[in-house]
């Protein structure tokens, strides 16, 4: 019989840092796009009865485009991540509130909800994975043995 030991294989150089980017694409298009188009940024907060809507929509920008670059560059994951990870769950109730909604504005709303909380989750393990060991993935991944006849 043949023993075989499956383990994980070492990330490659460009893994973590295109994970990042593609993690927090959500947050820096929608920033870029408020930048692009402040006009539509701020009445997206007056809709959303923020007051005052420009103010919201800077410190969204802010957020949004800060949040990203530190994520990215690993530097204070937890706060950046954190931070990303309020704005996103104060979204939930403040844009996404499918219990007060009917029909199909109900069911696209927790669709929204639900992804929110999906990404939540990611940026925390991408926290987690950052702060592990210098971000190894060995610590995060057991490895198994298998046999094969």
């Amino acid at each position: 019989m043949t023993s075989i030991k499956i383990g994980s294989l070492p990330p490659t150089p460009w893994q973590q840092p295109l994970a990042r980017i593609l993690l927090t694409f959500p947050f820096w298009e929608s920033a870029i796009d408020k930048l692009l188009r402040f006009h539509a940024a701020i009445a997206e907060m007056a809709h959303f009865d923020l007051r005052p809507p420009a103010l919201y929509a800077l410190a969204t920008i802010a957020v949004q485009l800060l949040g990203s670059v530190l994520i990215i560059a690993r530097v204070y994951p937890w706060l950046s991540a954190g931070v990303l990870m309020v704005f996103t769950a104060l979204t939930i109730p403040i844009a996404h509130h499918f219990w007060s909604l009917a029909g199909l504005e109900q069911l696209n709303a927790l669709h929204m909800a639900t992804e929110h909380v999906g990404l939540i989750g990611a940026l925390m393990l991408s926290a987690v994975s950052a702060t592990a060991g210098q971000g190894s993935s060995q610590r995060l991944e057991p490895t198994a043995s298998a046999r094969l006849p």
